[in-house]
């Protein structure tokens, strides 16, 4: 409004009777004024008090009304990123329309996708985790400290007795297991934290006991590392907070520091990379010496191999297979120093079943057929993508859920083949580790005769159509312009 009466700072000051730097902090959204600067401000610029005040935004800004009143931004924890809320509010300032319009864009895609703001947040846990290599020191001397004077703790397997008896008597918890079944609707949860002079959890009785141990691994990690549950849920059953998901991604953290001891860990890792083959029993080995589920095992690798050895360009991957209907879901991923394939792609598109993650998967439910046994199957593979010189390590353990009827999950560790990788593991070139060209979804896919193939390559097919029709164009231009 100043601008369009052609108002300078130092005029608009001189008719409101207010100093330019107040009205320079008012315009920047820094300084909120009181009622009769407004009514200044008002008569000064020869408008009406309510337009200054108007709650009610025009039409195309009802993007930017609808993510100021419900609060998003305050939710959104630019400062791990380097930035503060204020960089943002200044840039929607400085273009409120433009802004608003990224916003919807924003918000229709999300729709489109039925995302939720926790989803927005679980992305920016991630991005954290990623900026810091997935590894953190003062989490990791806080539990060499906690352990150091602590008999019990200072095995290879940390028990669940040592880990109840330590709650219990050094916190006063009480520590109830109980079954949770699907008419209550908590078939699925592990546990119930309850906050109190006599805190409490809850366990899943269905639980393995190495999951059980992680669970009241991750409570000793609140306690050391004077954390808040910010809600009354261990499980974040409702949208939780960027500092109730960072407490909870700590305190696992701790718990994996824990049961996965830095130094154990770090040599028993090169005393196998030593090997010159493949030893996938051994490999297993490691994780049952520690009491670790495949998942507790991998998220530890991915936290020591960049610090320990180097090996920082690998990415973690957990994809889930439903019995019932036959389909693959990514569930989960991390991704190191680039990003690396297969990765969330598409809605409803077929991941490339040469990669070994699918294959354990589909092998485990012929297993099932013949056999009650739940242990995990571990394979390997060296996976090159289709007409490219991107080749990956691959390690996948596959197991059935525990808590989930009918669904069998597996998780990979992949690393980038760099030469730091090839040195520092020997078995890297076994020639009994199949070699496959791998893609990224069966509908992106240009392989010929693939019989693995469980869709028809649609969008490769509809890619290299515009691709056509872009070269017939350069070609008519190129014969008819000037």
């Amino acid at each position: 409004m100043r601008e369009s009466a052609g108002f300078s700072l130092k005029e608009l000051s001189d008719k409101a009777g207010i100093s330019p730097s107040y009205i320079n902090e008012i315009e920047k959204g820094k300084k909120y004024p009181k009622a009769d600067k407004i009514v200044a401000l008002a008569t000064a610029l020869d408008v009406s008090y309510d337009e200054l005040v108007s709650l009610k935004l025009r039409d195309e800004l009802d993007s930017l009304s609808d993510i100021l009143k419900n609060g998003v931004l305050q939710e959104i924890p630019f400062e791990l990123f380097g930035l503060e809320t204020s960089d943002i509010m200044e840039i929607m300032q400085n273009a409120p329309m433009k802004f608003s319009a990224l916003i919807d864009t924003f918000i229709k895609i999300a729709r489109n996708y039925d995302m939720r703001v926790e989803h927005l947040l679980f992305a920016a846990m991630r991005s954290y985790q990623e900026m810091h290599n997935n590894y953190f020191p003062d989490i990791e001397d806080a539990a060499e400290r906690f352990i150091s004077d602590k008999a019990e703790f200072k095995y290879k397997t940390v028990s669940y007795s040592a880990l109840s008896t330590f709650l219990k008597d050094k916190f006063n918890y009480e520590i109830i297991e109980e079954e949770f079944t699907h008419e209550q609707g908590l078939a699925g949860v592990r546990s119930f934290f309850i906050p109190g002079k006599k805190p409490k959890i809850i366990l899943n009785n269905s639980l393995l006991e190495s999951q059980k141990n992680f669970i009241l691994a991750k409570e000793i990690g609140y306690k050391v590392l004077k954390l808040s549950h910010g809600e009354k849920s261990a499980v974040l059953m409702q949208s939780p907070s960027f500092d109730a998901l960072l407490n909870n991604f700590k305190s696992s953290y701790f718990a994996g520091a824990l049961l996965i001891k830095r130094r154990s860990f770090v040599d028993e890792l090169r005393l196998f990379f030593k090997n010159d083959v493949w030893n996938g029993d051994a490999f297993l080995d490691i994780m049952q010496r520690f009491g670790a589920t495949p998942e507790m095992f991998y998220h530890r690798l991915t936290q020591i191999l960049p610090e320990f050895f180097n090996i920082d360009q690998l990415y973690f991957l957990r994809f889930h297979h439903n019995l019932t209907n036959n389909t693959y879901n990514l569930t989960k991923e991390l991704h190191f120093s680039r990003l690396h394939q297969p990765h969330g792609i598409g809605l409803n598109e077929h991941y490339c079943r040469r990669w070994i993650t699918l294959i354990l998967l589909k092998e485990l439910k012929k297993k099932a057929n013949n056999t009650s046994s739940k242990q995990p199957i571990v394979g390997v593979q060296k996976s090159r993508f289709y007409q490219t010189e991107n080749e990956y390590f691959c390690a996948s353990i596959a197991r059935p859920l525990r808590l989930t009827k009918n669904t069998n999950s597996c998780v990979t560790l992949g690393f980038v083949m760099t030469d730091t990788f090839k040195r520092k593991v020997r078995f890297w070139n076994d020639p009994s580790i199949e070699s496959l060209i791998v893609n990224k979804t069966c509908e992106r896919c240009a392989i010929q005769d693939c019989k693995e193939r469980a869709a028809e390559p649609v969008i490769y097919e509809k890619e290299l159509n515009v691709k056509r029709g872009q070269e017939s164009l350069e070609k008519l231009l190129e014969k008819y312009g000037e």
